[in-house]
């Protein structure tokens, strides 16, 4: 899988499950052991993945699941807010688990996708909003695209992506 990250999610795999499983029962929605596998290795992920990506480890464990399959599920699971639907510009669409809020940095070459958080960044965005007609940000998505010590060409320069 490519990229890298550090995960800040507060919520627990069961809650996660619990939630699943409310929003199945008040859509009307089957529980299936395919939908489940999937829901399961998704909540597992602690990286961006892909539909593909997440098909792989799917079919570790079920070769039968099919990509539309996998593709469903996600949507459902965007749907019901335990998952994030991100596009970090290279044409893939890749999601994460809905956790604590955190900010993206991306390297272009290599795919690397570091998370963080910074509470000077958030408050610093919040007194522009204020200062720019006294708006009030309600969620927001901050992603800084770049390149990688290595990616750049730093001598001795590394990428985070690279197992040390």
């Amino acid at each position: 899988m490519s990229g890298q990250s550090e995960h800040f999610h507060n919520a627990d795999t069961d809650t996660l499950k619990s939630r699943w499983r409310e929003y199945l029962q008040a859509n009307n929605l089957n529980t299936t052991q395919q939908r489940e596998l999937i829901v399961e290795q998704f909540l597992g992920c602690e990286e961006h993945v892909s539909i593909d990506e997440l098909l792989a480890l799917v079919r570790k464990s079920n070769r039968k699941i099919g990509y539309a399959t996998v593709y469903r599920t996600l949507k459902l699971l965007v749907d019901s807010g335990l998952a994030i639907q991100r596009r970090f510009g290279d044409g893939q669409a890749r999601f994460e688990v809905q956790g604590d809020h955190h900010d993206h940095l991306i390297c272009t070459k290599c795919g690397l996708i570091l998370e963080f958080e910074d509470d000077e960044i958030e408050i610093l965005q919040d007194r522009i909003a204020e200062r720019l007609g006294g708006f009030k940000v309600t969620r927001h998505r901050h992603e800084l695209y770049g390149l990688c010590g290595k990616a750049r060409g730093v001598p001795g320069g590394r990428c985070p992506n690279e197992q040390a």
